[in-house]
């Protein structure tokens, strides 16, 4: 995938500063600095009845997406099933990196096998596939649409939104 064009999230209200000016914008080699390095993710899906739903989860970002396991029955799989948009967040609330994706479940045996070594290796576990036996853990891969991420010590003049190209899509 090519880099997510980079430009200023809109923020009324916050005397967000141009562009050019502060730290100006981040590069998606720092926002996947924290994608990769964050021990802990936050997972944000809609219940049907339209209320909110956050979790944490282990995940990792490997192939140009955020994945990680959940129950199949988990309250957050179900919402994903119905509503598949959702929000991922790095675990620092100071440089965050909030991700908004589209959430797929992946059965096919050497996706889940690829996610599972990067797993293991990062949080130094040995899962095995029995594990991420689709009819009980899915395995997931939330696909980026755009992502915010900014400095705690420039709130005004870092605030950086990549935009990711659709899948079938130039740009």
């Amino acid at each position: 995938m090519t880099d997510p064009t980079a430009g200023r999230p809109y923020m009324p209200g916050y005397g967000i500063r141009p562009a050019g000016e502060g730290s100006g914008l981040l590069s998606w080699g720092w926002a996947l600095d924290r994608l990769t390095g964050s021990h802990d993710y936050w997972v944000a899906s809609v219940r049907p009845d339209g209320r909110p739903h956050v979790m944490p989860v282990w995940g990792v970002w490997a192939d140009d997406a955020f994945w990680f396991s959940s129950s199949v029955g988990s309250r957050k799989m179900r919402n994903l099933a119905e509503r598949p948009d959702c929000v991922v967040t790095t675990e620092d609330p100071r440089d965050p990196v909030v991700l908004e994706g589209r959430a797929e479940v992946t059965s096919d045996p050497a996706e889940i096998a690829a996610f599972l070594a990067v797993l293991n290796a990062k949080y130094a576990v040995a899962y095995g596939v029995d594990f991420l036996d689709p009819a009980v853990n899915a395995t997931v891969r939330v696909g980026p649409v755009q992502a915010i991420g900014l400095l705690h010590t420039d709130f005004r003049g870092s605030p950086t939104r990549w935009r990711f190209p659709r899948e079938g899509t130039e740009g």
